[in-house]
């Protein structure tokens, strides 16, 4: 089972660090230009990229300095309420619904990532 969890936080890791990445330092005008923007403050995109770029880093240092590894489904707790909340955005402004559905995929992934965790530690 350990396999299995280093294998999906290392894929939501990259995904969230690219995702994370673009949104924090990438021009607000070039990230202005995806439609769920509309309505969300420059500082609040760059606190959703910045905080995708942490819980990236959540996901995969615990695991790998073997140092407070319960902080992994933290993250990856915090990162499913972070996608849920982007699936509900996308489904609000109407988006296509690739767009919600990849939302709840994430979400479902890290909620699912967090309870493989808990319950490797428990074992």
């Amino acid at each position: 089972m350990e396999i299995a969890i280093w294998i999906v936080s290392i894929v939501l890791a990259l995904f969230f660090a690219a995702a994370g990445f673009l949104k924090a330092f990438r021009p607000i005008a070039e990230v202005r230009k995806m439609p769920w923007t509309n309505g969300f403050k420059d500082s609040t995109i760059r606190l959703i990229g910045f905080s995708e770029l942490v819980g990236a880093v959540g996901l995969v240092a615990p695991l790998a300095t073997g140092i407070l590894v319960w902080l992994s489904a933290v993250a990856a707790t915090c990162l499913s309420v972070l996608m849920f909340g982007a699936t509900a955005t996308h489904a609000r402004i109407k988006d296509p619904v690739a767009a919600a559905v990849t939302s709840a995929v994430l979400a479902s992934a890290s909620a699912a990532l967090a309870a493989l965790s808990l319950l490797n530690l428990a074992l």
